[in-house]
């Protein structure tokens, strides 16, 4: 599949631009015409009253008053054509800014999720602004967008349900209006990301229920006594008696109406609060799926009658419309007086806040699920070159390890990526390598001069082992990996608040690298990212407790890389064969210096500290 072309959407965005201002022309004729038919008909009305009579000019009034009807209609009806293209080209603008990393075009979520990893999360920028998160987060609710979070800053896969995300990705990748459509339905809402916790939260709030119930049979009964005794004085058969029922029912009634008030009161928010999900979970209802099994597999909380949201809203409607009657001071009293009329929509919207609180909370899971995958699916659409990386059980590494099979073929790589970028790179200056890694155990020391490429491409590796681990496509032309555990010691700072040094803060993070190392519980071994050792002591102590620190690494359950500029070290794979060398290059042409940014084996040839210093005119 081709990548998609700035062309192509800057021929989309000026077609939306064109019909957008067709809309607006067409609305302005009609602003035009309702005044003219209003000035028009108006005059009509009043000549025909006085020449031809009031009949005449009666109907003369009602025609008027009919076409102004249709033509605020029709107008209307541009007006809400114009705004749903101006969401699309919103929409259409935000994949163009997010295809070629334009981050000032790209929406930033109002609130910072939080990551499951801070640390690793900060090391490969996978939150914040310019962050992997932020690229691919199209979701539409705070939960979604910290769902996807939660998915790309973990340190610890779960393969299955990676593999089941996959599947789903897959299937929204190639459903452009179910994607769009989604977004497309939010943005007419409402202009603030949606938030469920409130809603969620009030769901569960106790109320007196049960003191409702005792209170509505006796104002039933009290209502059926005041009509009884009513009738029978219209009969004369009894006094004005039921004066006094009545007044015991008024009693029993302003007792309790607080109660009341509060019951009335939460069917209504719900109400107002259930208009912004409403329509995104009927078109979940009633989205023809198909042959998108993994799809509608998760979207199966949606599609089990009787408690589709469907009819679960229209139910509140129903106590919604029956609570909003009494809101007619006449009708309020006569509504009370012929029946417990407040008590039994009370009642009514107890029973349904109950019954959606043991819903809601399942639709919202599945939904904010869904939006995340739905962000990925969004990535994978956008980046046809990206694959679905392979990840191999360990059970069956175990097996390969066993040695040669019978039939000869080797086992395979623990890591094995082609043509593998960073996807926070712009397309037009990302430089794709290929990295392998054979057994566990293994460290590579890559070193190069500065600025050649080794913290990026350290990064890469860590970023699209997080995008794997999410269930999303990765940066490379394809990627075979057994489930690693990740660990990362690239950006180190000081904590003024705690007194930690750089320096001391440093070696508790690679500490924490060494007993990380150690058997995990779960079984799967770690890979680890070191971006420099020690950068915050003396030479001469960097290189001794650099050389101890990376023989304490090796033959561990992991594998792991560390990017310096320090060639000292890369003189261990000399020893120790499960060191493996691998540089970055540069050279200096037309007094400028050139990076390739070509991964190749072996220690770095070249440095370039002094020809910078002295490009810059510093004294050698």
């Amino acid at each position: 599949m081709a990548m998609p072309d700035q062309t192509l959407y800057r021929r989309q965005l000026q077609r939306l631009e064109r019909k957008i201002t067709r809309c607006e022309t067409i609305s302005r004729r009609y602003s035009w015409i309702r005044l003219a038919v209003f000035l028009a008909g108006g005059a009509a009305s009043w000549g025909a009253a006085t020449f031809l009579g009031g009949p005449a000019g009666w109907i003369t009034f009602g025609a008027t008053a009919g076409l102004f009807a249709w033509i605020e209609y029709q107008h209307r009806k541009v007006d809400g054509w114009a705004g749903t293209f101006r969401i699309w080209r919103d929409m259409l603008s935000e994949k163009a800014a997010r295809l070629v990393l334009d981050w000032e075009h790209i929406p930033i979520p109002t609130a910072r999720a939080n990551a499951a990893d801070e640390a690793l999360a900060t090391d490969l920028d996978l939150c914040g602004p310019r962050s992997l998160h932020v690229l691919l987060d199209t979701t539409i609710s705070r939960q979604g967008s910290q769902r996807l979070a939660d998915w790309l800053t973990t340190s610890r896969p779960e393969l299955e349900k990676i593999t089941a995300r996959q599947v789903t990705v897959r299937e929204l990748a190639g459903l452009e209006r179910f994607r769009s459509r989604l977004r497309l339905l939010f943005r007419q809402l409402s202009s603030e990301p949606l938030d469920s916790d409130n809603l969620v939260g009030w769901l569960k709030t106790p109320y007196p229920e049960k003191r409702l119930r005792r209170v509505l049979v006796l104002a039933t009964l009290l209502v059926i006594i005041n009509l009884t005794l009513f009738g029978l004085f219209l009969a004369g058969v009894l006094p004005a008696v039921w004066i006094l029922s009545t007044l015991a029912y008024a009693g029993v009634y302003f007792a309790n109406q607080a109660m009341i008030e509060e019951f009335l009161s939460a069917v209504i928010r719900l109400d107002g609060e259930l208009r912004k999900f409403a329509p995104l979970l009927h078109y979940l209802e009633t989205y023809p799926y198909g042959d998108k099994q993994a799809l509608q597999q998760q979207c199966a909380v949606f599609l089990t009658s009787p408690d589709q949201p469907s009819q679960q809203v229209g139910r509140i409607k129903f106590a919604t419309a029956l609570a909003g009657l009494r809101m007619n001071a006449v009708l309020g009293v006569v509504l009370n007086l012929l029946t417990p009329w407040d008590f039994w929509v009370a009642w009514l919207a107890s029973r349904q806040r109950h019954r959606l609180a043991q819903l809601f909370p399942a639709w919202l899971e599945a939904f904010h699920e869904l939006e995340a995958l739905t962000a990925l699916g969004e990535f994978a659409a956008l980046h046809p070159d990206y694959t679905f990386p392979t990840l191999r059980p360990l059970r069956e590494q175990a097996l390969e390890g066993q040695g040669p099979s019978a039939s000869g073929s080797q086992t395979r790589t623990v890591f094995n990526a082609h043509q593998m970028g960073h996807p926070l790179l712009p397309p037009d200056r990302k430089v794709r390598n290929d990295l392998q890694i054979q057994a566990l155990g293994e460290l590579l020391i890559i070193t190069g001069s500065n600025m050649a490429g080794k913290s990026t491409f350290i990064r890469s590796v860590g970023v699209n082992l997080c995008l794997a681990y999410a269930g999303g496509p990765v940066d490379a032309g394809s990627l075979e990996t057994m489930p690693f555990r990740l660990y990362t010691c690239i950006r180190i700072s000081d904590s003024l608040g705690d007194g930690f040094s750089y320096f001391y803060a440093e070696v508790k993070r690679l500490k924490g690298l060494l007993e990380a190392l150690q058997a995990d519980p779960s079984g799967l071994p770690l890979l680890y990212l070191v971006d420099e050792i020690f950068r915050g002591t003396n030479n001469r102590e960097r290189l001794i407790g650099s050389r101890a620190y990376v023989k304490a690494l090796i033959g561990g359950q992991g594998v792991g890389m560390i990017a310096t500029y320090d060639l000292e070290l890369a003189k261990l794979a000399e020893n120790y064969p499960q060191i493996c060398n691998m540089h970055f290059r540069d050279e200096v042409s037309g007094g400028k210096l050139i990076f390739d940014y070509r991964l190749r084996p072996g220690p770095s040839p070249t440095t370039n500290a002094l020809k910078i210093m002295e490009m810059e005119g510093l004294p050698m």
